[in-house]
């Protein structure tokens, strides 16, 4: 069993169907905490993993132009057993690239979903915007912030991005068209069972 740190709640739905494509076994959750919280620790975590393999998954974000550039300014110097592995830009864009799947989901037409999800520098903000054309009016309900409130998505948007991702969601579908998460896949593909 393979402890992991994420940023939060829908990340540990992604990283269970991640863990099942590649037939690994997710241990312990930690963080949940969001990105700060993640990077202040992840030199102590990165500790650990000299003793054994762990697994961090992190956005992008904005924090760097790339991955590599985010890696090497969070965690210059990994663990032989450390994993860490950045979204680009974030989650949603690896939710995303299982085109069909998520136009089924959001009930929007397939022609709205973007081909790259990895050059959509806010794909949080996508996801909400196809959630606002929705033909279902739970999920219009749920995933988009109602107007005059200053939040960036609605009251029931984690549950539902949990919902997709753990019970719809194909990783090895997805990652034809996102490369971060093909090369975490790859990376996870890579560690002996």
């Amino acid at each position: 069993m393979i402890p992991v740190l994420l940023e939060g709640d829908p990340e540990v739905a992604v990283v269970q169907r991640l863990f099942e494509a590649a037939g690994l076994e997710m241990g312990t959750v930690y963080g949940g905490r969001g990105k700060s919280w993640l990077d202040q620790r992840l030199p102590a975590y990165n500790h650990a993993a000299r003793h054994g393999r762990w697994f961090v998954l992190r956005d992008l974000d904005g924090d760097a132009d790339c991955a590599p550039a985010l890696v090497a300014k969070i965690l210059p110097v990994q663990a032989d057993g450390m994993c860490l592995r950045v979204a680009v830009h974030a989650l949603e864009s690896w939710l995303l690239a299982d085109r069909e799947r998520i136009a089924d989901f959001l009930s929007v037409p397939l022609s709205r979903i973007p081909h790259d999800p990895d050059m959509i520098r806010y794909p949080k903000q996508v996801m909400v915007n196809l959630a606002r054309q929705s033909r279902r009016r739970a999920i219009r309900e749920d995933m988009v912030p109602a107007e005059g409130i200053s939040a960036q998505v609605g009251p029931g948007y984690s549950a539902r991005i949990i919902e997709f991702a753990a019970t719809l969601w194909r990783p090895n579908v997805a990652r034809t068209l996102s490369l971060s998460l093909a090369g975490c896949m790859t990376a996870l593909d890579g560690w002996e069972r």
